[in-house]
């Protein structure tokens, strides 16, 4: 078997004294796109912070491409490939859009895949507002430049967090297909979301997470089979 582009075991976090992820458990294979869904405040936000370094583990393993990154520094861990795509964005908004991907370049990387100039063919919308500040783009443009951003380094797994939240329906049919177009492009994709219908409409993989705890994982097609768990751990 292929080794996992992304594993993560019996991973544990809190913050201070309060526990709030439980044994998670996620292996995630080259090409797929898997969603973590669940309600506001299961853990999926918490689930990323701990893969990318941002919140220490308190125990587990978080594996990229077979090797151990678990409770490394942000950047050691984004150097071993991990992209994140956060939920606030952090554009850098007295830069503009082209400053904010040249920021962002791995200059000099082996197998570099991404520059400026891929990412506006494959995003075409950013293309004409290249030079526009960041801070003046609309929560779309922004949303946009962001997953640009995370590209530039070009990372083994692009872990997005919430990427349809607030932003218009057209926007995020858009930020769909993009998702789509990675996927064919072989770009392995975890996205957090409350959305079920965007997850089922981009992911091949679903993974339920409950109270910290992932409490089911299997294909789209065997999630849309189950609307027990659909009602139990995503319905309001």
């Amino acid at each position: 078997m292929s080794t996992p582009e992304l594993e993560v075991e019996g991973l544990d976090a809190a913050y201070g004294a309060s526990q709030v992820l439980f044994g998670v458990r996620l292996s995630v294979e080259r090409g797929e796109t898997l969603a973590l869904m669940g309600r506001n405040g299961a853990g999926k936000s918490s689930t990323f912070k701990a893969v990318m370094g941002l919140l220490r583990p308190r125990a587990g393993r978080v594996m990229v491409r077979g090797r151990e990154v678990t409770g490394q520094p942000p950047y050691r861990i984004a150097r071993a490939g991990l992209g994140f795509v956060p939920e606030d964005r952090q554009v850098f908004p007295e830069h503009t859009v082209e400053e904010n991907l040249e920021i962002a370049e791995r200059a000099g990387v082996a197998g570099r895949e991404w520059n400026a100039r891929r990412a506006f063919e494959v995003l075409p919308l950013l293309a004409p507002l290249r030079k526009r500040l960041a801070g003046r783009l609309s929560g779309g443009e922004q949303q946009m430049l962001t997953i640009a951003r995370s590209l530039m380094g070009n990372p083994a797994v692009l872990l997005l967090d919430e990427p349809s939240e607030g932003l218009a329906p057209l926007i995020v049919q858009q930020i769909g297909a993009l998702i789509r177009t990675l996927r064919e492009m072989g770009t392995t994709i975890v996205l957090a979301e409350q959305n079920s219908r965007f997850c089922l409409a981009v992911a091949t993989q679903v993974a339920v997470i409950d109270k910290g705890a992932i409490v089911w994982r299997g294909s789209v097609a065997q999630f849309r089979a189950e609307p027990d768990i659909q009602a139990r751990y995503l319905q309001v």
